[in-house]
């Protein structure tokens, strides 16, 4: 089994972010929250909200305290692997040494360099978003934002992320096929309204 994580933000409207930073964003307005999350088979993992942007830092410390403890309790045996993107946090000096310090506890798979296509929280991200755009009262304040968004994540079925997990092999085969570049998977499915967590097959 495979864990996947990703930072994804909210809310924010028609501000520049840094590169450094890998954002979703809903037009809201009036500001946005940042989360990091992971996910895997039987489960949705931790929900963590960033102040601003992801440098390694902060992100040293979501590993130490969120994804260390996961994958040793979820990964007794040290068979679990762990898979994050090619953000330039994920591939500071720092972030690979405290991997390497711990590679004997869990694997954390490589990333191409041209391949998103590989992430499927991003399709989480995807749900979370329509879903907040669907609600019939939308938030009006950063703290009504992040509680709309801790409630959709916590309502998504565990047959959506569980696809998820058994979409890899097929993510896999179709970035290689493509040699690197889009496939199908990217975006999801369009006209999707309700956020359902539907796949290309």
């Amino acid at each position: 089994m495979s864990v996947q994580m990703a930072e994804s933000e909210f809310g924010k409207q028609n501000e520049n972010m840094d590169p450094a930073c890998l954002v979703t964003t809903v037009q809201a307005g009036g500001g946005g929250v940042m989360v990091w999350g992971m996910y895997y088979w039987h489960t949705l993992g931790h929900l963590v909200p960033i102040g601003h942007c992801l440098n390694a830092t902060a992100y040293l410390s979501i590993v130490s305290d969120h994804v260390h403890p996961f994958m040793t309790t979820m990964y007794p045996s040290s068979d679990g692997y762990f898979q994050q993107d090619g953000a330039p946090c994920h591939k500071a000096r720092i972030i690979s040494n405290w991997f390497l310090e711990h590679d004997n506890e869990f694997t954390v798979l490589k990333w191409p360099p041209q391949s998103p296509d590989l992430n499927p929280i991003e399709h989480l991200w995807d749900v979370v978003e329509r879903k907040l755009r669907a609600l019939d009262v939308h938030p009006t304040n950063l703290h009504q934002l992040q509680d709309a968004i801790l409630s959709i994540r916590a309502n998504i079925s565990k047959e959506c992320f569980q696809h998820l997990v058994e979409s890899m092999p097929r993510r896999i085969k179709a970035v290689l096929k493509a040699k690197g570049s889009q496939t199908l998977y990217k975006y999801g499915v369009p006209n999707n309204p309700l956020g359902e967590c539907i796949l290309p097959v």
